[in-house]
């Protein structure tokens, strides 16, 4: 097998697609999430949509507040259900009408939200799952469907399961030998046909940054657009960049099984920012705005001329995500935590990004390492681990925004991020006498790779609406390896400086 051939299977086997829809262009789309210690209220996150032209988002669960605040604004709306509901959902359809009743129901009637699918799951047959979802995710679909249908949506609101591209690959290693997974084929049927008779569509998770994460040897130009790649011929079709390929692969598997004209919407893709040597702005700033510029042109892939929609992941960072993929997972919004911009994008017409507005901050204060405390203090090492546990210091990793620190504005990000994020309370920076308050902005200011490092200065949540959970629940289960990693580039450094 030739090497262009080679990488191409590469790349379905880790789980990207690049997929199609029938379902036109409508302006821009993206995922919402909401895992973050502190959220910008709904409010202002759906005027941010609105002013950059985002006439679609998905959200991954429910939530009461993001909906409420899309109700009225013509936004479309994707609402997602949680993997550990698939269950519940899947032992009875009575579970499945009173879900239904409660997240989809009572905002279109009382709210105005303009709901147009639920998307059951997220990427529930992920092979790092292990089956865990394959015998509840079909039946919760059919669930669902049902029970939109007896709540006399079912003409309105759709049903979608958003997959991970591992759920098809190609024994050829080119996209037109795509089909769909031995393991779950069977399965996989059932879902499309079941898809197709009630007007649904399959949703497709694309990662071309993960294809570059996971093979050294995968020629990085080819995973954006404009590139000055080789590209690879199978049979008439040249393709050009992985997006179309990952795409004509999932689309040769629909073809190859029956289901030729089913949509295919693209439910995430993009780039992120830090947490990785090649999660950085200036490439994240290439891909989104190529994709962007596809997307707004309406152009379709060599296989299907008809664009689909695509929702750019994401909208802003999360610093309570999980990071069990990589740091970068707390790094793919398009904006900052608080809806400031990361970088410049052409959003069409001429037309630039636009910031958050009326957004709150706490006072202009830092909390730092203090200038008399020492390096070798037998309490450093510690008070940064606790630090880590339950802030998120994930920038602070090899090749990311902040790393390469000295060792000293290493503790003090770290310090400061548990202080930002415990609302800069009282006593919240205290380290054994290790650190002191400072009003002047400890950000690095030096050209190089520093200039995006930022010691942050959280969003009052006092001053908007309440947060939906404390500061850093949920952080520290996710942060251990956060620690080791801060602390080997504090000794390293250190070391260094005898």
């Amino acid at each position: 097998m030739g090497f262009s051939c080679l990488w191409v299977l590469l790349l379905c086997i880790i789980g990207e697609g690049l997929v199609k829809g029938v379902l036109g262009v409508g302006g821009l789309a993206c995922n919402w999430g909401t895992r973050s210690t502190h959220p910008l209220p709904p409010s202002i996150v759906v005027k941010l949509l609105k002013d950059n032209g985002f006439s679609k988002v998905k959200l991954f669960e429910a939530d009461p507040g993001a909906l409420q605040a899309l109700g009225g604004t013509g936004i479309q709306v994707m609402v997602g259900i949680p993997n550990e509901l698939l269950a519940p959902l899947a032992s009875s359809v009575t579970v499945a009408e009173n879900w239904v009743s409660k997240n989809v129901s009572s905002y279109i009637s009382r709210n105005g939200v303009d709901i147009r699918y639920v998307a059951v799951g997220n990427e529930p047959f992920l092979k790092t799952y292990k089956d865990t979802f394959l015998q509840t995710t079909f039946p919760a679909l059919q669930n669902i469907q049902a029970a939109l249908i007896k709540a006399g949506l079912g003409r309105q609101v759709k049903v979608t399961i958003p997959l991970n591209a591992d759920v098809y690959q190609t024994d050829s290693g080119l996209p037109s030998g795509g089909n769909f997974r031995s393991d779950i084929h069977t399965l996989m049927m059932s879902i499309l046909k079941f898809l197709s008779d009630n007007d649904g569509a399959l949703t497709i998770n694309i990662y071309p940054f993960l294809s570059l994460q996971a093979d050294p040897d995968f020629p990085k130009e080819y995973a954006f657009f404009n590139n000055t790649s080789k590209p690879v011929v199978d049979g008439s079709i040249s393709y050009t960049n992985v997006l179309d390929a990952n795409f004509d692969t999932c689309i040769a598997a629909l073809e190859k099984n029956g289901f030729s004209s089913l949509p295919v919407i693209v439910g995430e893709v993009g780039w992120p920012t830090d947490g990785d040597p090649n999660a950085n702005i200036e490439d994240a700033r290439r891909f989104n705005q190529g994709l962007v510029s596809r997307i707004l042109a309406g152009q379709g892939s060599p296989k299907r001329s008809t664009p689909p929609d695509i929702y750019i992941f994401g909208l802003i960072d999360e610093d309570a995500k999980s990071i069990q993929p990589g740091n970068f997972e707390r790094h793919w919004g398009v904006f900052n935590f608080d809806g400031s911009i990361k970088y410049s994008l052409d959003i069409g017409r001429g037309k630039a990004l636009v910031p958050a507005k009326g957004v709150h901050y706490l006072a202009r204060k830092w909390c730092i390492m203090a200038p008399d405390a020492s390096l070798s203090d037998p309490n450093l090492v510690q008070s940064i681990n606790y630090a880590c546990s339950y802030a998120d210091c994930t920038s602070l990793g090899y090749g990311s925004s902040c790393g390469m620190l000295d060792a000293r504005s290493n503790a003090s990000y770290a310090f400061n991020m548990y202080y930002q994020t415990m609302d800069q309370r009282k006593g919240a920076c205290e380290f054994s006498n290790l650190s002191v308050t400072t009003t002047t902005d400890p950000s690095p200011t030096q050209n190089g790779q520093n200039r995006s490092c930022r010691f942050e200065i959280m969003i009052d949540l006092g001053k908007h609406e309440k947060p939906r959970r404390s500061p850093a629940a949920g952080l520290r289960e996710h942060n251990s390896h956060i620690v080791v990693m801060v602390l080997l580039v504090l000794v390293l450094v250190s070391t260094l400086m005898i």
